[in-house]
């Protein structure tokens, strides 16, 4: 397994290790994972989220290559701006989602999903070949930590010069950080207030940086957070996760991902099957549900059913730690994936009521 340069602070802090996308990462600490959510929903927490992938492009057609592998119109982002959105393959599945942070004029950084690393990098250089464009996968050479929740900005504002209250919600700053240089953006995948910083440095410069971040925000009652909260966290939030509620054999229109794949732009990989996909309607859609049952999780892969009939199945669910009742995602027949309709889960052998709702859920 493949550690990050945290590795060790995780341990030394008595983190449950698990295996994450070939990573050895946190999944909880002492406290556990219903604490550490509402750590965060509340007050301040702390990811380690070095595992994920991030790419440079760079080069005359820099815009030209993102245009064309990601869905999002990249031509609205400016030197400071990042960009939520999606590459597809040619047949409208989803390669994977990703940010795209406009670095440069001519220089751009895609952040990826650590399990994609390989594959996404693959695919964009086979993409790369009628562009002037370099990339180069940077990955093993940033650190990157998720400091997220409603204290986030009071703590981080103590260690920098730059002013994190004027950022608004996806840009990002160069800047200095308890004095070492990095990418402070105001991004995260909690739906909190929060910020992504993005450095590079051997272990003593990123534990300097996390130290100084635990020291800043202990009056805050500051937690290091791990994967668990991560995923209950982005679940609340109606957040897709990439091979749960996303993957090839999902396009973006029926996923509820329409707001980043932009047809007007011009053609780019999987564009004229979406476009297709739009003007016939899905024949399915990815809906939020709520179940007031107890002593039920939906899980992956689980049934969904309507009145005894199979309509789709469950991509994500939990326990919500906010709402302390049984959340989930997942994939229904069209017809049935209006606001309020009356839906069931099957878990071991027994059906289990819930209901379409708006998302997000909390």
């Amino acid at each position: 397994m493949k550690l990050t340069i945290f590795n060790a602070i995780h341990k030394e802090l008595g983190a449950k290790m698990v295996e994450f996308a070939g990573f050895e990462m946190p999944i909880q600490y002492k406290n556990g994972i219903i604490f550490e959510h509402k750590a965060v929903r509340t007050s301040v927490g702390v990811f380690d989220v070095s595992h994920m992938g991030e790419f440079e492009i760079s080069g005359p057609d820099a815009l030209a290559f993102v245009q064309k592998v990601t869905t999002n119109d990249a031509s609205k982002l400016f030197p400071g701006k990042v960009q939520y959105s999606a590459m597809c393959y040619h047949h409208g599945g989803i390669v994977d989602d990703l940010l795209v942070y406009r670095l440069d004029e001519n220089k751009f950084m895609f952040v990826v999903n650590a399990a994609n690393i390989e594959k996404d990098f693959n695919w964009c250089l086979e993409n790369a070949k009628d562009f002037d464009v370099q990339l180069k996968n940077i990955s093993d050479e940033i650190n990157l930590l998720a400091v997220q929740g409603p204290n986030s900005l009071k703590t981080l504002q103590k260690l920098t010069d730059t002013d994190l209250n004027s950022m608004k919600y996806y840009t990002f700053q160069n800047g200095k950080l308890a004095d070492v240089d990095m990418i402070i953006s105001r991004t995260g995948y909690t739906g909190e207030l929060g910020f992504e910083l993005y450095f590079r440095g051997v272990f003593s410069v990123a534990k300097h940086v996390w130290d100084a971040i635990f020291e800043a925000g202990k009056e805050f009652n500051i937690e290091p957070v791990g994967l668990g909260c991560r995923d209950t966290l982005r679940l609340e939030k109606g957040y897709c996760l990439y091979g749960n509620d996303i993957d090839e054999t999902t396009n973006p229109i029926e996923a509820g991902l329409g707001w980043i794949t932009k047809l007007e732009k011009g053609p780019f990989n999987g564009s004229e099957v979406i476009a297709k996909v739009k003007e016939e309607g899905p024949r399915r859609r990815l809906v939020g549900f709520v179940s007031d049952e107890n002593r039920f999780i939906p899980r992956h892969n689980y049934k969904i059913y309507s009145q005894g009939k199979e309509i789709g199945y469950v991509t994500s669910g939990n326990i919500s730690p906010m709402l302390e009742k049984p959340i989930g995602m997942g994939y229904v027949q069209t017809e049935f994936s209006n606001e309020g309709t009356e839906i069931q889960i099957e878990s071991r052998g027994k059906l289990f009521a819930a209901k379409v709702v708006k998302l997000p859920f909390v």
